[in-house]
């Protein structure tokens, strides 16, 4: 079975598990070592380089995140993700392949989507990468608690740094979060794939009927990108009601609205007791462009 190719992040080394060590720790050849947490995520991301004392969401953002999407509001999204995905390595007949989920919060995506590969009978292995701790220790909780941790694995450490080997990923999940171009061709193997989501136009159309006097369609994205080429474009979309009003407060709190909406449109949303709205994503395949 593969295993995920981590680097060092202070000398770009391969680092390497010490099992018989305890704590469990990866060290490189240069001696430079990091604890795996007892929940079974590793925290690669340098003091020098985290920008803030605790970057990322905090536990309470990832507890209020886990409730709403485990509630399975965005079920259907996730099983769009996934099905594109199994279909891509399909078509490219990859066997045990590296996907590799760049800002994958508290890994919600990334334990459905290595799921999924396994009822597919595809035995990959998957790794996550989320700047706030909070989040990668959830997701490694929740790997362990469905007994796949050795083949799901989560670090602290930034998509644009990730600490993976030069061309040893098949695939590469970016769902909702920056996209790093470079980096992501960087790990990519030649002919590796790129898959984004984005909100299509009339995503959260009904919470924005409640928050908004003149509510407005979502601009479509199509990011160009140097190293990558768009192969492919699926919609996903459903229509949710909600009816935990602290699921409402938490799937306002994971969109953009959240930072530019004014405290009475804000208010207004809150007080209700369970809200409808569609849900409508772009699913975006990118190849990898030959030439790299």
């Amino acid at each position: 079975m593969k295993h995920i190719a981590w680097k060092c992040p202070n000398c770009a080394s391969a680092l390497h598990p010490q099992l018989s060590e305890k704590p469990y720790v990866l060290r490189c050849a240069r001696g430079h070592s990091f604890d795996v947490a007892k929940q079974g995520y590793v925290n690669l991301l340098l003091p020098q380089k985290r920008g803030a004392a605790l970057p990322g969401d905090n536990a309470e953002m990832v507890r209020a995140r886990t409730a709403f999407l485990d509630g399975g509001y965005y079920r259907a999204f996730s099983d769009g993700v996934n099905r594109l995905t199994i279909d891509t390595l399909r078509r490219q007949n990859t066997a045990q392949p590296v996907i590799l989920d760049a800002g994958c919060g508290e890994g919600y995506y990334t334990a459905r989507l290595h799921k999924a590969l396994r009822d597919e009978g595809i035995s990959g292995v998957c790794a996550g990468f989320d700047l706030s701790r909070d989040a990668a220790a959830h997701a490694a909780k929740r790997a362990k608690a469905a007994g796949c941790a050795e083949v799901l694995s989560f670090a602290v450490a930034s998509l644009f740094e990730m600490p993976i080997a030069d061309g040893t990923a098949d695939g590469i999940l970016n769902l909702f979060a920056p996209v790093a171009d470079a980096e992501f061709a960087r790990v990519l193997k030649p002919g590796g794939f790129l898959l984004m989501a984005v909100p299509a136009e009339e995503h959260l159309w009904g919470m924005k009927q409640v928050l908004y006097e003149t509510p407005y369609k979502n601009e479509v994205r199509r990011d160009e990108l140097e190293h990558f080429t768009l192969t492919e474009v699926r919609r996903i979309t459903d229509t949710v009601t909600v009816t935990d009003p602290e699921h409402i407060r938490a799937l306002f709190a994971m969109t953009p609205y959240y930072w530019k909406t004014a405290p009475a449109d804000r208010d207004r949303l809150y007080a209700q007791s369970e809200l409808k709205t569609e849900i409508a994503f772009d699913l975006l395949l990118y190849q990898k462009n030959t030439s790299l």
